[in-house]
């Protein structure tokens, strides 16, 4: 038996800034806002976000704790044309390419959190 992954919490020390970061690149990777906090897409995965506790520290790339989450993308056509997208409008997008064939675009949050969107060729796992 296999357990889905359902959610995902992110808190945030701005919601203002976090919704309109996550509020333009969600819809562009297949999720649509349920409500005011809340997305979701197709497979049924949520993305709820909050406001972190005041006095608590800052994300860290390399702290314990969550350090980027992934979305796999249909073709490297795709994570080009949002990469360019995002950075139309302002948003750091940062485009890498890896072996075997694999193109990346890693993108952080307000907070520095990144969002992680790649085309693997078929047969390539997502991490290895």
């Amino acid at each position: 038996m296999s357990y889905a992954l359902d959610h995902l919490t992110i808190l945030s020390r701005d919601p203002d800034q976090a919704a309109a970061f996550y509020g333009f690149l969600l819809p562009r990777i297949g999720f649509v806002q349920k409500k005011r906090g809340i997305w979701a897409n197709a497979a049924g995965l949520h993305i709820q976000f909050g406001k972190a506790k005041e006095g608590t520290g800052d994300y860290g790339r390399y702290a314990p704790g969550l350090n980027h989450f992934g979305f796999s993308a249909p073709s490297a056509a795709a994570v080009k044309a949002l990469a360019a997208e995002l950075e139309a409008a302002g948003i750091e997008a940062r485009l890498q390419h890896f072996e075997p064939g694999i193109t990346a675009l890693f993108v952080p949050d307000p907070d520095g959190l990144r969002v992680e969107i790649s085309y693997y060729p078929r047969g390539v796992p997502p991490v290895d």
